[in-house]
């Protein structure tokens, strides 16, 4: 089957009940990928645990259970057909390891919408999850005004949500000036697919619209194939299947692979015997796509989530320390040499430790050499040693496998790129 559009991967995020599932669900019926016979099912089953008015955000939740059961790749993914796109919306909401998967969600995604609700306003999680698209390198982002129906549709209190992202977007490095703000109710309906009678005020795209509205991502065929590993499913009749998206490369049938670092942490051999997205199979495929591939030599025993299909002939080093450009967005102290909190990095998490911090750059702008500590906002270029084995590149080889967002307790603390390594 030859792809007529481009695929784009748009990740929805936001603070926790800002009504990203509803959104989604909502988009679906309209759209046509949810029929009427369904939503009345899923309302009933709404209705019957007490929860009315979920039936939409239900259609998006069915995908955590079916998820934790490991059927097959479509589960974690819908597929949306617009105009222009073929878009892939990434992470059923309201999965319990929310940011770890918010992360992971990022790193594939080419495009986002910020959704925030009208009347509740930025929250805590926006701000992280603004500095992490940023960091995860994605710039295409819309944001989404959410629940404009609980303030009566009114513009005031748009424009005033809208002003405050507007301060976190910019402080993150956005260019305010060129990203769209919609004004929706994912609920009722209004500017998913349909314009909205409620609002006359609103002159900006819906939904559907902003799909398209999204610059097309450029594929990075030209570098050798990476693909980071998402999660291993044991298939019936095909045997070990690890799924994930492609990030740089392309993948054949019949190619010579290494997965690194692989169960033995020093890469597992093998030959891709068939590639599969969205159920159907392919003879290869490239950046950008969502596959299951089924690897000759292999066993789920071999590979877990965080390890990276990478073309043998052209595979990258494990690293036994890396220089990093990192920022600091909101640790509760400062960050000292000896401090080892978990980097996630790609799909993998690794906890890695600072040993030596080299220099520093304060949000005044004041360059420090070799600083006791940094604190929030200030930018580093910093030695890490992994305690563990990572597979990570520096950003001038392949600025795709160089992104990293740092974890600990519970939070996002700081986020960076890869600057030079130094091999195992």
């Amino acid at each position: 089957m030859a792809r007529t559009k481009p695929v784009i991967n748009v990740v929805f995020v936001g603070h926790v009940d800002h009504g990203k599932s509803t959104t989604i669900g909502h988009l679906m019926f309209d759209s046509g990928r949810l029929s009427q016979q369904q939503l009345d099912k899923l309302k009933a089953e709404a209705e019957k645990n007490g929860k009315s008015g979920f039936e939409f955000a239900y259609y998006m939740d069915r995908f955590k259970e079916e998820r934790e059961r490991g059927l097959t790749i479509d589960l974690s993914y819908e597929k949306l057909e617009t105009n222009k796109y073929s878009v892939t919306i990434i992470d059923a909401p309201g999965h319990r390891d929310f940011v770890k998967n918010m992360i992971t969600g990022a790193s594939q995604a080419d495009a986002a919408f910020l959704v925030v609700a009208a009347g509740l306003g930025v929250q805590p999680q926006t701000k992280e999850h603004v500095w992490l698209l940023r960091t995860m390198g994605v710039n295409e982002v819309a944001v989404l005004i959410n629940k404009m129906d609980t303030v009566n549709y009114k513009e005031e209190e748009y424009t005033k949500v809208k002003n405050d992202v507007s301060v976190i977007l910019k402080q993150a490095g956005y260019k305010v000036d060129q990203i769209i703000f919609l004004a929706a109710s994912g609920l009722k309906g209004d500017n998913l697919v349909k314009k909205s009678t409620n609002m006359p005020w609103y002159k900006g795209p819906t939904v559907i619209e902003q799909f398209d509205q999204f610059k097309e991502p450029e594929r990075p065929v030209n570098f050798p194939l990476r693909m980071p590993i998402q999660d291993v499913y044991e298939i019936t009749g095909i045997g070990t299947v690890p799924v994930g998206k492609i990030e740089t490369g392309l993948m054949k049938a019949g190619q010579k692979i290494v997965i690194l670092p692989g169960r033995t942490g020093t890469g597992i051999p093998g030959e891709v015997k068939t590639i599969e997205m969205h159920h159907e199979m392919l003879p290869e495929a490239g950046p950008g796509d969502n596959v299951g591939v089924n690897i000759r030599g292999v066993g789920k025993k071999d590979i877990a989530r965080g390890d990276v299909i990478c073309d043998a002939a052209n595979a990258p080093k494990i690293v036994s320390e890396f220089v990093a450009q990192v920022a600091v967005i909101s640790h509760p102290t400062v960050i000292a040499k000896g401090y080892t909190p978990v980097f996630h990095v790609h799909t993998a998490q690794v906890p890695c430790q600072f040993i030596e911090l080299i220099e520093k750059t304060s949000p005044d702008g004041k360059k420090v050499e070799n600083p006791d500590y940094l604190k929030n906002g200030d930018v580093a270029r910093v030695r890490l040693k992994p305690i563990g084995n990572l597979v990570i590149e520096p950003q001038a080889t392949n600025p795709h496998m160089a992104r990293f967002a740092i974890r600990d307790a519970g939070a996002t603390v700081a986020a960076g790129v890869c600057i030079e390594v130094k091999a195992k």
